[in-house]
């Protein structure tokens, strides 16, 4: 038999997956936590496979059944359903102040409306084009979106050592975050 990689430092479920390294098989975890609910906060220690779960939700929502063979979920899930997946990272690099925060959240969106094909407008306000980018969504792919915010507090954390920058780095992203409870009937998951 031979001998699978481990996937030492890899995030994405994919990479694992197409190159053949271990997996433990979390996909019934997955599936469970879909079908009993909607809203969840993940909190687990740092390297802890935090990323890596979120992506194996973003490829399962997405429907990428090749990845799925072998796994729980390739008997559990409804292939025939795609759902539009709005992925929010903000682990990459290291945000200063309130303007910088308000420019990644403007990328992001516009990140994920063309990765989702979308035409939506851009508004002046991150809270307004982040929901015209879930109401989008739900319109092109006829379902509800499901929305996977990573690294969701690193701006704040960031910035603990300045309470007034750490402040408004909170502000901002509940200003982005709010859109969430609001937007409940369009959301997936």
């Amino acid at each position: 038999m031979q001998r699978r990689r481990l996937p030492i430092g890899i995030q994405t479920f994919r990479e694992i997956r197409e190159e053949g390294c271990y997996y433990v098989d979390k996909t019934p975890y997955a599936i469970r936590l879909i079908e009993q609910g909607k809203h969840y906060f993940l909190s687990r220690p740092r390297r802890f496979g935090k990323s890596l779960f979120l992506d194996t939700l973003a490829e399962l929502f997405a429907g990428s059944r090749s990845l799925f063979e072998g796994l729980y979920a390739e008997a559990h899930w409804d292939w025939s359903v795609r759902y539009p997946v709005i992925r929010l990272s903000f682990a990459r690099g290291c945000l200063e102040n309130r303007e910088q925060l308000e420019q990644r959240i403007r990328w992001l969106l516009q990140y994920n409306r063309t990765l989702l094909g979308l035409t939506c407008d851009a508004c002046e306000e991150v809270s307004d084009w982040f929901t015209a980018l879930i109401h989008a969504a739900n319109e092109k792919y006829g379902q509800r979106a499901v929305v996977l915010i990573d690294e969701y507090d690193k701006p704040i954390l960031d910035n603990l050592g300045d309470k007034a920058v750490a402040a408004a780095m909170r502000e901002g992203l509940r200003n982005l975050y709010s859109v969430l409870k609001d937007q409940d009937a369009h959301l997936r998951f």
